[in-house]
């Protein structure tokens, strides 16, 4: 059974002493829980900072997102091996801002996910409908979606270092709250990642399925991976 695992996005927020300051107080207070995995997203910028503040604890670090090319002419871009270099253990991919704000596609997200895992990265695949695709009935059918196409030709062993969070988009800033039943409701799926079916994979092997949500909504939810 796959250990349960906690990750904090500070998305575009702090500055380097708060940045700092926060994830010192972090391993005061939990830095040597050994219980579940335990994970800090913050900006780019100050990742080598907060890896240094947390090295010797259970806290690891995660980046907010990067590119699928180990180098190049992309400008504003981070790419996989620049991240390891500073410290990094998982990567968010595919988050839902990434996918309406910025506007990547499963594609794009799928490429990253592979040059993730090809790096030593471990990969947070973020999933989630959107308020008008709930009211479609359609959260099954974009979930499915996502998944699939974000973990296609990864292998078995690239599973076994992918997380996938989901997070009920539709609930983010509309006054909607997701009750434990809807947030709970995507980890009853199965899907078919090619080329590797889940009737094949080793429980091992198993993405661990995460969720991503709000209080009250999250009491009582477990992973069931």
């Amino acid at each position: 059974m796959r250990r349960l695992f906690i990750a904090g996005n500070w998305k575009m927020n702090l500055d380097r002493a708060q940045a700092v300051a926060l994830v010192e107080g972090s391993v005061g207070e939990i830095g040597s829980v050994s219980e579940v995995d335990l994970a800090v997203a913050p900006p780019e910028v100050y990742l080598e900072a907060v890896v240094a503040a947390a090295a010797g604890s259970t806290i690891k670090v995660a980046a907010q997102n990067m590119y699928f090319e180990d180098c190049g002419a992309f400008t504003g871009e981070v790419a996989g091996p620049m991240l390891t270099d500073v410290g990094c253990t998982y990567v968010i991919l595919g988050h839902s801002e990434r996918r309406h704000v910025f506007g990547e596609d499963d594609d794009l997200i799928n490429k990253k996910v592979k040059a993730a895992l090809d790096v030593g990265l471990n990969a947070i695949l973020c999933v989630g409908e959107l308020l008008e695709e709930r009211e479609a009935e359609r959260t099954e059918e974009v979930v499915r979606r996502q998944v699939e196409a974000g973990l296609a030709e990864v292998s078995a062993e690239g599973l076994s270092r992918v997380t996938i969070a989901y997070e009920p988009v539709w609930a983010i800033g509309t006054g909607r709250t997701a009750t434990r039943e809807q947030a709970s409701a995507p980890f009853s799926l199965r899907f078919t990642v090619s080329p590797v079916s889940p009737k094949y994979w080793r429980r091992s092997e198993w993405p661990t399925m995460a969720y991503s949500t709000r209080p009250p909504s999250m009491r009582g939810l477990t992973s069931p991976v």
